[in-house]
């Protein structure tokens, strides 16, 4: 019953925005705001270019009103947008000069734990992945970053990055085997302190 009120209460949101109200289109930046800096800064690994990115998105959201389907969920459609323009700023040739910001992992929530011990064990592992997702060629962290953090569908990350599905597919499919090798030589010894090894 909640989800549905707050599916109305956004819905309204949207058409007045549509309609040309600006306190509701400044509500619905700030309901997605985190959620599409998240994105970007997992995509573009600087929180200034994340802070540009975040800001565009919402921009070309705000010019796409009129054409935009209130039928569809708002979160994916304005995590494409910034997607986007995410993948072009890493495309671009500055960016490949540019090194990860350390401060850009605190940026993500360790999830709850039951103790220090377990505090400590999955701050690491949150830090090791995110660094190991930041290693990802630009093309496979994209699709990766959706596919994951995102939750879209292949087809969604398909029309978002202007790929195939078989495309999306095969980089997503790399992505993954790469983090795999990045992360095998830290997962064996966290297992072995966990004492979760079985080999």
């Amino acid at each position: 019953m909640v989800q549905a009120a707050v599916d109305a209460i956004e819905a309204a949101l949207l058409a007045g925005a549509q309609g040309g109200n600006v306190l509701a289109f400044d509500e619905i930046v700030r309901r997605y705001q985190r959620r599409v800096y998240a994105t970007a800064l997992r995509i573009v690994r600087r929180h200034d270019l994340a802070d540009d990115v975040t800001q565009e998105a919402f921009l070309r959201a705000h010019r796409a009103l009129a054409s935009y389907d209130p039928a569809r969920p708002f979160g994916p459609w304005i995590c494409r947008i910034a997607a986007n323009l995410a993948i072009n700023h890493v495309r671009s040739p500055q960016s490949r000069e540019d090194t990860l910001d350390e401060v850009a992992l605190a940026q993500f929530p360790a999830p709850g734990s039951d103790g220090p011990l377990d505090s400590v064990l999955e701050t690491e592992a949150r830090d090791v992945l995110e660094e190991a997702v930041g290693r990802l060629p630009p093309e496979q962290r994209a699709v990766f970053v959706l596919r994951t953090f995102e939750d879209l569908s292949y087809k969604e990350i398909a029309e978002a990055l202007d790929l195939s599905v078989g495309t999306v597919m095969s980089r997503l499919s790399r992505a993954r085997e790469k983090l795999r090798d990045a992360l095998a030589g830290y997962l064996g010894p966290a297992l072995d302190r966990a004492g979760g090894a079985s080999r």
